[in-house]
């Protein structure tokens, strides 16, 4: 899911071949709409904090850009309606209704609930061109988005480590604080 070496010698959509995808936030990310939250009200908390709030793992997957183990997050096939916040700071990052079933083994999203949620990065590790994506407000790794998702949603998928996320059930969106983004979901 995170590499796909079948496809390593093809260039990039809407890229010539040989230029290699850009560095940087990708400007076409997620929703163009505004679902009424402001990323600056997110902080990342100090590293100490990270290490007793977090698992182990989450804090390896997110604070180091790890790589959780496919088909072992419950997330993967959580398909309850709800949101998808970052572990580290609850920035909303994904709905459910964007969630889709790649088979991948990692919970997969066609686009974020809002385009400004996420960053995208040129990702050259394991001799591979790929674009990492992160959170916005604390910076945590979340995985990488590849031009193979469903055609009719855009034909992205972000392929997300389960242990970069804390699901929000819709019953529990208004009593956490995420009400507003409850059309989001529905």
């Amino acid at each position: 899911c995170h590499i796909d070496v079948r496809k390593a010698d093809e260039p990039l959509p809407g890229k010539p071949a040989g230029n290699p995808a850009q560095a940087g936030v990708r400007a076409d990310a997620g929703n163009a709409a505004n679902k009424g939250f402001d990323a600056a009200s997110y902080q990342k908390p100090s590293d100490a904090d990270l290490k007793s709030k977090l698992t182990a793992e989450q804090y390896r997957v997110t604070q180091q850009a790890g790589t959780e183990r496919a088909f072992t997050h419950e997330y993967d096939h959580l398909f309850a309606p709800g949101i998808y916040v970052d572990v580290v700071s609850g920035e909303p990052l994904f709905s459910s209704k964007d969630k889709f079933d790649s088979g991948c083994g990692w919970p997969s999203f066609t686009k974020p609930i809002e385009k400004s949620a996420v960053t995208e990065h040129r990702d050259t590790s394991f001799n591979m061109i790929r674009t990492e994506v992160r959170s916005h407000a604390a910076n945590s790794h979340l995985g990488h988005v590849f031009p193979d998702g469903p055609r009719d949603k855009g034909g992205l998928r972000y392929c997300i480590n389960g242990a970069s996320l804390r699901f929000i059930p819709l019953e529990k969106m208004q009593e956490e604080g995420y009400g507003n983004l409850i059309d989001a979901v529905k």
